[in-house]
């Protein structure tokens, strides 16, 4: 099920600038037992997103009454929230004055191999890099074309994800994850100043490890230190 704008739907006017342009941003949270994991640190990174890209923050109210309203049955699923700058004009400049459109869909959980936690997982080097755009870096924003263009390069069931690069060889993320290196009892992640998405887990990953007392430190890596 769909709500936009707080009412059951599936359909997007297509005015609509997220539609257009891809112009707004999006979130995609794990829902266990009717509870978003990691809420506040998504609704965070909602709020930074919108203050960067000049979105109203009146738009988020609605948000947490709406979120609850999906997930009160209790059930496990994934839900997707996207938020755009909404309907406007044609053409690239924003309407003056914004009328941002929420969309919150809730579907099932994902099936992964038991062996995913076991084992690991097998990992490509994808041929499609990453641009270069300091102001947008960090974002999860709606213009996903790169990692769409990275995972249509391979439809092997032998492969589970893919390693991204900027145009400087340096490894940034994977398709649809954050990277960790382990080097000498640290944990070493990419510099995301330039490229990538600042991932929820990211940051979780990143409190977690320092509450236990390990070093975690963003570096430019290269494939020879990965």
């Amino acid at each position: 099920m769909w709500l936009i704008d707080g009412k059951v739907g599936a359909r997007l006017p297509v005015e609509d600038r997220g539609l257009q342009y891809g112009d707004g941003l999006f979130e995609t949270m794990a829902v266990i037992d009717g509870v978003v994991r990691h809420q506040q640190l998504h609704l965070a990174r909602l709020t930074e997103g919108c203050m960067r890209l000049n979105l109203p923050l009146a738009a988020l109210t609605p948000l947490p009454e709406e979120i609850a309203r999906l997930t009160r049955r209790g059930r496990r699923g994934v839900l997707k929230l996207i938020l755009t700058r909404g309907d406007g004009p044609r053409g690239y400049r924003p309407p003056p004055q914004p009328r941002p459109r929420r969309m919150l869909g809730l579907s099932d959980w994902p099936v992964w191999p038991a062996s995913h936690a076991t084992r690991g997982v097998a990992v490509r080097l994808c041929e499609t890099r990453l641009g270069s755009n300091p102001r947008l870096a960090g974002l999860k924003h709606l213009n996903r074309l790169e990692q769409v263009m990275a995972r249509a390069e391979w439809n092997n069931a032998r492969w589970q994800e893919g390693l991204m690069m900027d145009a400087g060889h340096r490894v940034i993320c994977g398709t649809m994850s954050n990277v960790f290196a382990v080097q000498d009892q640290r944990l070493l992640t990419p510099r995301l100043d330039h490229c990538g998405v600042a991932g929820v887990m990211r940051s979780v990953v990143r409190r977690e490890a320092a509450a236990h007392g390990i070093l975690t430190e963003e570096v430019d890596l290269d494939l020879d230190t990965l």
